[in-house]
């Protein structure tokens, strides 16, 4: 009863946001997302496992730059939620957009082909752009999550995307069932591949081993799809970019425990350097390594 009561309170909270979000312009929305976001969001509890993962990573660190870096993570974490009412506006083809995209070469012979494509980001910049960007150049992506503890919450955020017309598969078992149903009718599927699954495969990750999903690699093995790295990055405000990789060269070798591994090393490592170039752009408040 408690935590059901606690719940609603929280998804109380987060609607009034989203309404005032919503009758704000998406600039406006998406600064007043940043203030709350900056101004508040390092001093709740789970900043500390931030804190904690920036120490890790970057030792040399001072505890003034791992702090700024802290607030800077709330308030693209602000931004985002600000944006997230506004998701139809960002279209890459719109005058004037504000979603540049970069690479589209890299797939569109797999559109020609009506091959099955498995995108792969994680949880940086605005993580609603990559399928929305991709949407608007005619390309409609199949979206992996994982739902929000709170039930009220979870069906805000998926109220906001809406504007994507792609299927969502939480994680888990039904999930997976619908995802493969996906694949074998050749649609596009994009995941995000940055949190930590506590029955994944240890591979390496901003200089340490943590603990990540191997679905990416098992199905790209499976189906022989080809797996096409998509970066977003915050540019300035509510304006972003979307670069599309060239596709990871998949060898598949005979021993599947090897090969998974090889790709999630991959993965992790494009990850990892996105994420050093821009920390502040990452959501570090993750439990994303063991203690």
């Amino acid at each position: 009863m408690f935590r059901a009561a606690g719940h609603a309170g929280e998804a109380a909270a987060a609607w009034f946001l989203y309404v005032c979000f919503s009758i704000l312009p998406v600039d406006a929305a998406s600064a007043l997302g940043g203030w709350i976001g900056r101004t508040f969001g390092s001093r709740l509890s789970v900043s500390n496992n931030a804190r904690r993962n920036l120490k890790s990573t970057y030792p040399d660190w001072s505890d003034h730059q791992v702090e700024t870096i802290v607030i800077s993570m709330w308030n693209n974490l602000g931004r985002t939620a600000g944006e997230h009412p506004h998701l139809s506006q960002f279209n890459p083809y719109q005058k004037n957009s504000r979603v540049e995209v970069v690479g589209f070469e890299n797939c569109e012979k797999f559109l020609r082909a009506n091959t099955p494509c498995l995108f792969f980001s994680g949880h940086i910049a605005n993580w609603e752009i990559a399928p929305l960007a991709a949407k608007g150049l005619g390309l409609i992506m199949h979206l992996v999550y994982r739902r929000a503890n709170n039930p009220f919450f979870d069906k805000l955020v998926q109220k906001g995307r809406n504007v994507l017309e792609g299927d969502f598969y939480p994680k888990g078992s039904d999930g997976a069932k619908g995802l493969l149903r996906a694949l074998k009718r050749g649609a596009n599927v994009a995941m995000l591949v940055d949190q930590k699954m506590n029955d994944g495969i240890s591979v390496p990750f901003l200089g340490r081993n943590a603990m990540t999903a191997p679905a990416l690699a098992e199905f790209a093995l499976r189906y022989k799809c080809p797996i096409v790295p998509a970066r977003v990055e915050r540019l300035q405000g509510a304006h972003f970019r979307l670069t599309l990789l060239p596709p990871l060269q998949i060898q598949n070798s005979g021993n599947k425990g090897a090969d998974i591994l090889k790709i999630m090393t991959e993965v992790n490592v494009l990850l990892g350097d996105w994420i050093s170039e821009k920390p502040e752009q990452w959501l570090w408040v993750h439990n994303r390594w063991p203690d």
